[in-house]
């Protein structure tokens, strides 16, 4: 019999056909190297047809955490005659034989297998694996998720199964969101298992109709600007080559929807040639917090930023503000949110007695005191229990740990959290840490901003691709100027001429005078690369000796 040759249909192997195996892990931890699996459901399915089940516990071989036992409710009664997992893999690997591995967070699940396999002397599962968040972020769009976790996606495409950290009803919705996905895929043309595994947009019509925009755009470093017929900026980012990055936007490889929505409504490209790529960096920065772009989601708004103040006035409480002033307040921050700003306070307010009244409080005028003062928590300078002079030291503590070592607050809230612990209360030990990375990471990372913005000048540089070096000007934490000298070239004028020419920088209050945090912290970003060299510092560049950024990393372990 003649061989007949097959149509395009034949290519791949049909999603209709396929052995789809969900399989979710609940575990100790985030390491597949450090922690152990507790728990094990998968759910095969054929065809849109559940095959069968596979669930059972996991005896971890060491003590639950609480904070795992809490999320997930498998506790150490459950699987203290629970299989190990060395005896449950080779009946999972089994059950797994000849299917596609499906799973949410696939790389997280599938380092567990991976793992148990190289124990216990099993060749690793060689199964083609979906991992249904990432082929989500493909398909679907902001607006309709606004993120893609399990059970959003769960609630999105109406599952009956509910997530809730066990393994089986988590296995059971990640069947339910892999079919909504592949009912969304499959209006799109998708309809063999390789095409679902390498979905990928086609370009827009769109697209392919403003390929021309991309004419005429420089080889160089710089920011480009899309716009619209009213020359509103859309959006706006910055390249090293800005033509390659510009005619991106009209190829497949651009998949974001809100972008390619952008691009049918855009009708030219603005470009900002810069010197150098910090210097593209930062004016990007500049040109979203002014113009504010409907399409650039990061850096649009700037001013949103809060503080922690500590007031000027002769008993100083903390408050959250929006704006600094030059009235001699010390301030902690910036805060992304009122919120991290709160947890802060909260911190100090452990650590300190400072009143936590928001009234303002006059030396001659006395009034009742409220009951933090009954329970110690407060000196009651409301009522005189504390004189201007005697309420100053907690004053001068709570500057000295916002500004320079706040290991009176770590101690703090160490000791509370020990304490918490001690009795079982978990959740309330949890608060207390949460309140203090708030206050470290925010105390550290204002050291770190003021470490470049109280100096007056700086000039560094560094190597640049061509043999020859990239100069910039810094004042106060803002760019000022930015050039490249060519290779072999004496620096002397370069930098003399760099300097005369920059931008004149006056310094306002507060620990970011002359820029927003951002663009500080791209200049410094920038200043730690390798490579760079300081050409003249007007000014001592250091931090605390004994400042935040040591605490940091104990509060991530």
């Amino acid at each position: 019999m003649d061989a007949v040759q097959g149509t395009i249909d034949d290519l791949g192997t049909p999603l209709r056909e396929v052995t789809f195996v969900a399989f979710d892990l609940e575990t100790t931890g985030g390491s597949a190297a450090e922690h152990a699996v507790t728990e094990i459901g998968a759910v095969k399915v054929r065809g849109g047809e559940v095959l069968g089940e596979f669930a059972t516990l996991v005896d971890p071989g060491g003590p639950i955490p609480p904070f795992i036992s809490v999320l997930t409710g498998i506790t150490d009664a459950m699987v203290v005659a629970a299989p190990k997992f060395t005896e449950v893999l080779p009946s999972f690997l089994e059950f797994i034989a000849g299917t596609t591995l499906v799973a949410h967070n696939a790389p997280f699940d599938m380092s567990f297998i991976r793992a148990a396999c190289a124990a216990g002397g099993h060749p690793p599962p060689a199964n083609p694996v979906v991992d249904t968040v990432d082929l989500a972020r493909r398909v679907l769009t902001r607006d309709e998720t606004p993120n893609c976790k399990l059970a959003t996606l769960a609630r999105f495409f109406r599952s009956p199964s509910e997530p809730c950290h066990r393994a089986l009803a988590d296995a059971r919705a990640t069947v339910d969101v892999l079919h909504g996905l592949i009912a969304r895929v499959g209006s799109l043309g998708v309809q063999t298992l390789e095409e679902l595994r390498s979905y990928s947009r086609t370009p827009t019509p769109e697209q392919r109709r403003k390929r021309h925009l991309a004419e005429g755009v420089p080889g160089v470093p710089g920011v480009y600007v899309f716009e619209d017929a009213k020359g509103e900026a859309l959006y706006i980012g910055k390249s090293t080559h800005l033509r390659n990055r510009v005619r991106s936007y009209f190829t497949a490889s651009e998949t974001r929807p809100r972008i390619r929505e952008m691009v049918g409504i855009a009708e030219r490209v603005r470009t900002i040639v810069c010197a150098t790529s910090l210097e593209a960096e930062i004016r990007e920065l500049r040109l979203i917090g002014t113009t504010k772009p409907r399409y650039n989601r990061r850096s649009r708004n700037p001013e949103r930023v809060v503080w922690l103040k500590l007031t000027d006035e002769p008993f100083p409480r903390l408050s959250i503000v929006r704006r600094l002033k030059d009235d001699g307040a010390a301030y902690l921050g910036p805060f992304g949110s009122t919120r991290a700003a709160d947890d802060a306070r909260a911190a100090v307010h452990e650590a300190l007695p400072l009143r936590r009244c928001t009234e303002r409080l006059s030396v001659r005028v006395r009034r009742s005191a409220c009951v933090l003062a009954e329970i110690g928590r407060c000196g009651a300078p409301c009522d005189g229990g504390e004189s201007v002079e005697a309420y100053a030291r907690h004053v001068s503590a709570a500057r000295h740990a916002m500004e320079h070592d706040p290991q009176v607050v770590f101690s703090a809230i160490e000791e509370r959290m020990r304490s918490l612990a001690a009795e079982q209360r978990y959740e309330e030990a949890a608060a207390e840490r949460d309140r203090l990375s708030a206050y470290l990471r925010a105390a550290a990372r204002m050291q770190r901003l003021r470490s470049l913005t109280t100096i007056r000048q700086m000039v560094a540089a560094s190597p640049a691709f061509d043999g020859g070096w990239d100069i910039h000007v810094i004042r106060y934490g803002r760019l000022a100027a930015a050039g490249v000298m060519p290779r072999g070239a004496h620096p002397t004028p370069y930098v003399e001429a760099l300097v005369a020419t920059a931008e004149t920088v006056s310094p306002g209050p507060g620990p970011t005078p002359a820029a927003v945090a951002e663009e500080t912290e791209c200049l410094l970003r920038w200043l730690d690369s390798p490579g760079v060299r300081l050409v003249r510092v007007d000014g001592v560049w250091c931090l605390p000796a004994y400042g935040a950024a040591r605490f940091v990393k104990r509060i991530e372990r």
